[in-house]
């Protein structure tokens, strides 16, 4: 359990605090899980506690999956308080000196969680010295980490000026949702799988992200950032990390990241004639978008983990804006047995390799294809699969959303499912042939799944989004 705890609300009134951050507080309140607790709002909002306390009780029913009871409301509401940034450092200082008040024992801890734009990161940072408040605490920073190599380690230089590495949380929330979670139990809890998560027997792994979305009002940050930076570094890369790693020693927060950074420190540099750009027709037109924009709303790229395990492994990443269907998979396909045995119009092979998926959704789902014999005379094969779905088991109810796990993990100083300083920069490092060179960016239709070109990519394999096959639903 976390210790009683006063969170920092920088954003307060921003749009991911409303739809995200601020009902995952409730719930993790209303759950017990950080039940003693406190929380300060600010941002540059000129607004009083009470208009804070409006604003938070119209996120919660507009965006909280949860049904949310008077009572819970009435105590949950009692700990909040809100300090515009426009009163200075020492009004914040106040506000959490005064919420500490309330909480019992004498080892509150503080978490600061940076519900701002980038631009915006380190003038928080700044604050939260100014007002005297980094002892006791921990942050958590949003994505991105930098914009390139050399920002990365310059911002990791200035954060580490006023926090120290093990209080900086830098959050993906793709890691905090269960399914990205399961991989690890499935893997290494499992004597079927882990023998066989090798080069000797995948072909090749995807993961897949595409995005029904647009831009949502953030075209002025998306030109500066574009579809590698905005997703490819800071999630799928982290979710290859988790796919390809090795066996952790423990499982515990020092021995998973050195796995995973090890992992970064085995990528190959991102070469471009491996990268596929696009951007989707009409992006130019979009607020806040320059007329001749080159940036990226689309990116799929190839890339290698030199390392005894997946030496010769391709892994295809792709995730775009304003795509065919929003969803999020990682697909490990198995190298193919001989077929000499199986005769001619058997069916062995017509439907490709087989797959282990893993669906990433809020409703999280797998899926393992195999070739079986279908009923009757002679020998012909189809398709099959067995899935899972977690919304079909008793745990359902359990699931916390993936900000409200991050947000715990926070609070508790777990930081397995958060990115380091060594990783990040890594990443960039890998990255900057990329950047430094980018191939041209192509156009793609909105609704599709991206330019043609992303088809020479894969060759000879051929992406498993959209499926040829829906999820079977429960009967």
């Amino acid at each position: 359990m976390a210790a009683p705890l006063t969170v920092i609300l920088f954003g307060a009134t921003g749009d991911l605090a409303k739809r995200k951050l601020i009902p995952g507080l409730l719930h993790l309140f209303q759950s017990h899980l950080l039940d003693d607790m406190r929380v300060v709002g600010t941002s540059l909002d000129d607004l009083s506690v009470d208009d804070f306390k409006d604003l938070a009780l119209r996120a919660i029913r507009e965006h909280s999956t949860r049904t949310l009871k008077d009572e819970d409301w009435n105590h949950f509401s009692q700990r909040l308080d809100y300090v515009p940034l426009s009163a200075g450092p020492e009004a914040l200082k106040a506000a959490v000196l005064r919420a500490e008040e309330e909480l019992p024992g004498d080892d509150e801890l503080r978490l600061h969680y940076l519900s701002v734009p980038p631009k915006a990161a380190l003038a928080a940072v700044s604050t939260i010295a100014a007002a005297g408040l980094v002892e006791r605490s921990r942050i958590i920073m949003e994505k991105p980490f930098g914009t390139d190599y050399a920002s990365a380690v310059k911002l990791n230089r200035q954060l580490h000026e006023v926090f120290d590495e093990s209080q900086i949380f830098r959050i993906d929330h793709f890691l905090g949702k269960e399914a990205a979670q399961n991989i690890l139990a499935f893997r290494f809890a499992n004597g079927l799988f882990e023998p066989i998560w090798h080069r000797n027997n995948i072909d090749h792994i995807q993961i897949d992200v595409p995005e029904t979305l647009g831009l949502t009002q953030r075209g002025d940050f998306y030109e500066a950032t574009g579809a590698y930076r905005d997703m490819v570094v800071t999630h799928l890369f982290q979710v290859l990390a988790f796919t390809a790693m090795e066996p952790p020693s423990a499982l515990e927060p020092a021995a998973i990241n050195r796995e995973k950074t090890k992992v970064f420190r085995s990528m190959s540099p991102i070469e471009p004639t491996n990268v596929i750009r696009g951007q989707y027709v009409g992006y130019r037109q979009e607020p806040g978008v320059a007329p001749d924009s080159e940036t990226e709303t689309f990116v799929a790229l190839k890339c290698y983990i030199d390392n005894w395990r997946w030496a010769g492994v391709p892994f295809f990443l792709r995730t775009g804006k304003r795509m065919g269907e929003g969803a999020r998979i990682i697909s490990i396909a198995f190298k193919e047995p001989p077929r000499s045995m199986f005769p001619a119009g058997s069916g062995v092979g017509d439907h490709g390799p087989d797959h282990l998926t893993f669906d990433l959704s809020d409703q999280p789902r797998m899926s393992l294809s195999f070739y079986g014999k279908r009923p009757g005379p002679g020998y012909r094969l189809d398709k099959l699969s067995m899935q899972f779905a977690m919304k079909d088991t008793t745990w359902a109810g359990s699931v916390l959303e993936a900000y409200e796990r991050l947000i715990y993990d926070a609070a508790r100083g777990d930081s397995t499912l958060f990115a380091s300083a060594n990783g990040i920069e890594r990443l960039w490092e890998i990255s900057q042939p990329l950047l430094d060179n980018p191939p041209i960016v192509r156009p793609y239709d909105q609704g599709s799944w991206g330019p043609n070109q992303i088809h020479q990519l894969v060759s000879p394999f051929g992406w498993r989004l959209p499926f040829e096959r829906k999820w079977r639903e429960p009967s």
